[in-house]
């Protein structure tokens, strides 16, 4: 049902992956949700050494440039916390979900977007 569910939402355009390919074989990724200006990271997987932390890298580049405010990463691990991820208050959490979710949310293929940011 999970596949169905993340199906869905991704021909809705709210379900987003990011993936490294090497040649014809998938290296790694990461996929999610995304509602407003936050993204809700679900699962990162790699195949190859660090390849997760390349598509982190890209999603967190775009993610700035489309002016998203945050990325609830569901656990703090030491892992993502090498990718510059902090443990924060749920009363922060609940202010910046709060601040992200005043935005519409941008769905579709982020890749043919561009100059999206927006105030935060």
């Amino acid at each position: 049902r999970m596949i169905e569910a993340y199906t869905r939402l991704h021909h809705e355009g709210y379900a987003h992956s990011i993936e490294a390919w090497d040649g014809a074989d998938l290296a790694g990724g990461l996929y999610g949700v995304s509602l407003g200006r936050a993204f809700f990271g679900e699962s990162m997987f790699s195949h190859v050494p660090d390849s997760s932390k390349l598509c982190f890298y890209v999603l967190h580049d775009r993610l700035l440039e489309l002016g998203f405010h945050m990325i609830d990463c569901q656990m703090y691990t030491p892992h993502l916390e090498s990718l510059g991820a902090s443990l924060v208050s749920r009363e922060e959490y609940m202010e910046m979900l709060r601040r992200a979710l005043k935005h519409p949310t941008i769905t579709g293929h982020w890749a043919t977007l561009r100059n999206m940011r927006s105030p935060r």
